[in-house]
């Protein structure tokens, strides 16, 4: 019997990217793996938002699957709340995988320290460490933490646990291809590059019906964080279009304060923001819509990564209107039809753009047929069993 650990700090039942990456995946390796051998999932009791109440169980059974959801204390995304988030969901893991035995330890990590963790849980085990990379934790500290108190003593542990994670590595993949030049100084582990993909649910979506209303729906759902940087572009953008779009905000997030003070700056009637909602219930809103947004802050780290959210909005015949920069941008522009596409922050590049733009839907075959995630989990999940036996 062959045994893998198996660490993501977002899990189902909970609403994030990491959460609809990691969920599926583990069943189609637990396919690939065998019944007779398991996987043993060490993840978190839903937290991503702090307005989304969602409890799974605190063990559970699945077939070759056993998940252990941990508690961690309640958090609104900041710094410091997600440091204390983590050290507890650290010391729980440790105390529940060195009861057992294991063969490979796998890590999906956005914050590094999961990453971290798989990689003392590697060496403890004397087993391959294989981690899935979906962002660069130093760039982000970099550029979204103000305070250079913090930065001047945070920065070099990062560093350092940075290194000794990611040089000690059998195998890193790479959600985004704009990582690629960064990790090169990493030369031991072999690399991939799986991205994040299209869900099932997204696949069988019915094409729009065009909205007659006069006012005209634009929809952005996700995290509203310093990241997305929505604070900085959609209250003037909302105020430049007020009477004929509307702007519907579905999320949290530790900026959305910061959004609600620049909207109310203008006094706008025209922007509707609600708190996060389950699948089926996004489902209903995307086919709704006329548009959807996408913007990430105009940071130097944000242009390497490549947003989870583009792949089930492409999925849709509707037009896209997307404020990044770097990677993503070239991704987009590359690989999506029907994009309202301009650098991140440049409001004035939207609406010269938007208000040239011809409305229409347009179903992306091509795009839907090379980023089915199940497609992409079948050949990650067979390279993850490449490792196993070291």
């Amino acid at each position: 019997m062959k045994r893998i650990l198996y660490f993501s700090f977002y899990f189902e039942p909970d609403l994030c990217a990491g959460s609809f990456r990691n969920s599926p995946l583990v069943k189609e390796l637990a396919k690939q793996f065998g019944e007779e051998n398991e996987i043993v999932v060490i993840t978190t009791q839903p937290n991503r938002y702090s307005t989304f109440n969602a409890i799974g169980n605190d063990f559970e059974k699945i077939g070759n699957i056993t998940i252990h959801r941990i508690h961690i204390p309640k958090h609104k995304s900041g710094f410091l709340d997600q440091i204390f988030s983590f050290i507890t969901y650290y010391n729980k893991a440790k105390s529940i995988y060195k009861k057992q035995n294991f063969d490979l330890v796998f890590a999906s990590s956005s914050r590094l320290f999961t990453a971290f963790l798989g990689h003392i849980a590697s060496k403890y085990f004397r087993v391959p460490l294989y981690l899935d990379i979906r962002d660069i934790f130093k760039d982000t500290i970099k550029d979204v933490v103000r305070n250079p108190v913090i930065k001047m003593v945070v920065l070099p542990i990062i560093g350092y646990i940075e290194n000794i994670t990611f040089s000690n590595a059998k195998h890193i993949n790479l959600i985004s291809g704009g990582f690629k030049q960064y990790f090169s100084k990493y030369q031991k582990p072999t690399y991939s590059f799986y991205t994040n993909g299209i869900d099932e649910q997204f696949l069988d979506v019915n094409l729009s019906i065009q909205n007659n209303n006069e006012i005209k729906k634009i929809l952005y759902a996700g995290n509203i964080g310093e990241g997305q940087g929505l604070h900085t572009i959609v209250p003037i953008i909302a105020n430049e279009l007020k009477n004929k779009y509307e702007f519907i905000i579905v999320g949290d997030g530790g900026a959305k304060e910061k959004l609600v003070v620049e909207l109310n700056k203008y006094s706008l009637s025209n922007v509707d923001i609600r708190t996060p909602v389950k699948r089926e219930e996004l489902l209903k809103l995307y086919s709704e819509a006329d548009f959807f947004f996408i913007h990430l802050n105009n940071f130097d780290a944000f242009k390497k990564v490549l947003p989870s959210k583009i792949f089930e909005l492409a999925a849709y015949d509707k037009p896209i209107i997307a404020g990044v920069s770097g990677y993503a941008n070239k991704f987009i522009s590359e690989n999506i039809s029907n994009a309202i596409l301009f650098e991140a922050g440049d409001y004035n590049a939207f609406l010269t753009l938007f208000n040239k733009y011809q409305y229409r839907t347009e179903k992306r075959l091509e795009f839907i047929q090379k980023f089915k995630r199940s497609t992409i989990n079948y050949e990650m999940a067979k390279s993850i069993l490449k490792y196993i036996n070291g």
